[in-house]
């Protein structure tokens, strides 16, 4: 799912942004964790938080969860060279 997002720049222009809305199912797809290590991981406030898309379902945006995966294996990468 993609949102076109607009934004406004202070000189009057407009550019045309896209956010792209990940499912939870994909989002277990991308990230390897289970439906309730992902909302146990919410509330602990280690993982991105979902946006509500409708009365009863919920999306990520990708470029969180894509963050968040490069800060995993940064946090990775930095305890090998500890």
């Amino acid at each position: 799912m993609t949102i076109d997002r607009i934004r406004s720049s202070n000189m009057g222009t407009d550019n045309s942004t896209k956010i792209n809305i990940l499912r939870r199912g994909r989002v277990q797809e991308r990230t390897g964790l289970s439906r309730s290590t992902i909302y146990d991981r919410i509330k602990d406030g280690t993982f991105p938080k979902p946006i509500q898309l409708g009365p009863r379902s919920v999306g990520w945006v990708e470029s969180e969860i894509e963050d968040w995966l490069i800060e995993c294996v940064q946090n990775r990468d930095a305890e090998q060279n500890a």
